[in-house]
């Protein structure tokens, strides 16, 4: 699955991506540092299976199995970016693809909505939230409102429903054709007549596909400067989805301390190991000031937006596909040799069309590995689960 980190620009998005991917991006306190997309391979938690069934996983880090996701950092965003403003255009076509949005915010309110820096406390961070749901909301309403009018006849000529003529307006977006269902539904726009759809309640069906097709988290980042703490507490207040506090900057030093050698530390977790004796005063004073940092939130906040970004706003979980019930492995003896992310409510066949369309296509029935039992077609998958998929 992609995650798109959206945001204005000179938030610390490019530290946030740097930091989750370890891959080399230029990092500056300056606006639009980022204008191509940096794309590249992060990893959520999850607590890996292996102890379970008493095998050994070679990818497991103490208990806990590390699932890749694409992260897409994007070029900043800027009011008026629906209407091309900025590198507004561009922003939006870039993030068609993605599952999830992570949405960098600047918690200390240091930065003005044209990312230049202004001084702690100075800019809400809760507009800050507002000016990006608005632009997408509008992004989405001019697509579905081109040539409105034309495509309204159309459909009540070929008599098309709602869903289908939606959906095919979002299809180059990876909208999936439930969402789209749900977000009529949740609007009262299902049966309406499409030529009866006015800009208001287009508006309104556009801000609810965004909630349910393009779900968000808050990286609340720059945690650690003045009046970021009372920020994120309104923020919790104030708006519906995850708000983490995040400090990239902290997370992308504690990932090459550990490149290096000088401490023990895995991603998310809410401290770190000093590994070496020979260390300058510096260095040992600023991992100090992290590790205290650490003790403050909770972490550093990257991995913990990362996972919250899959487990509650994408609402995934990670299902074990297997050959050898056994051995729990691939036809190469590989244990547990993947670990996919599919939705809450999946089947073993949707599985099974993450992992290849040709063993979709030929599915037949898949097996639990605890149980051993034959799993119907219309089997929920849980979290955790292993299973194998027999197709003919």
């Amino acid at each position: 699955m992609l995650l798109g980190l959206v945001g204005k620009t000179n938030v610390g998005k490019s530290t946030f991506f740097a930091a989750s991917t370890m891959l080399d991006v230029e990092v500056a306190n300056r606006p639009f540092t980022t204008i191509k997309p940096n794309h590249g391979v992060a990893y959520i938690r999850s607590q890996c299976v292996c102890s379970d069934f008493s095998v050994k996983d070679a990818k497991c880090v103490n208990g806990t199995r590390f699932v890749p996701v694409e992260l897409l950092d994007v070029a900043g965003l800027v009011p008026g970016a629906h209407l091309g403003r900025g590198l507004g255009n561009k922003f939006l076509d870039d993030l068609r693809q993605a599952d999830v949005f992570i949405h960098v915010v600047d918690a200390s309110g240091s930065t003005d909505p044209q990312g230049r820096f202004v001084g702690p406390g100075s800019y809400d961070p809760v507009d800050e939230v507002q000016f990006l749901r608005n632009e997408l909301d509008f992004w989405l309403l001019d697509i579905l409102g081109r040539d409105w009018e034309k495509t309204a006849k159309l459909a009540t000529l070929k008599s098309l429903d709602a869903t289908s003529v939606v959906h095919g307006r979002l299809s180059g977006l990876g909208f999936q054709r439930d969402a789209v269902e749900k977000a009529l539904i949740d609007v009262g726009l299902e049966s309406k007549n499409l030529d009866a759809w006015n800009e208001e309640r287009m508006l309104r069906l556009a801000k609810r596909l965004r909630e349910v097709g393009k779900p968000s988290v808050v990286a609340a980042n720059k945690a650690d400067l003045p009046h970021s703490m009372e920020n994120i507490d309104r923020m919790r207040g104030a708006i519906e989805e995850a708000v983490i506090p995040v400090v990239a900057e902290a997370e992308l030093a504690l990932r090459k301390a550990q490149s290096l050698g000088i401490i023990k530390y895995i991603p998310g977790d809410l401290g770190f190991q000093i590994v070496t004796q020979d260390l300058s005063y510096e260095r040992a004073e600023a991992l100090r000031k992290i590790e205290k940092l650490m003790g403050r939130i909770g972490g550093t906040g990257v991995q913990q937006a990362l996972d919250a970004a899959v487990y509650q706003a994408y609402g995934g979980i990670v299902v074990y596909p297997v050959e050898d019930l056994n051995k729990l492995s691939d036809k190469s003896g590989v244990v547990l040799p993947d670990a996919h992310i599919v939705k809450q409510c999946s089947t073993p066949k949707d599985l099974a069309r993450i992992v290849h369309t040709e063993l979709a296509e030929k599915y037949d029935y898949a097996i639990d590995a605890r149980t051993k039992q034959r799993l119907a077609s219309d089997h929920i998958l849980k979290d955790r689960d292993v299973v194998k998929i027999i197709a003919d």
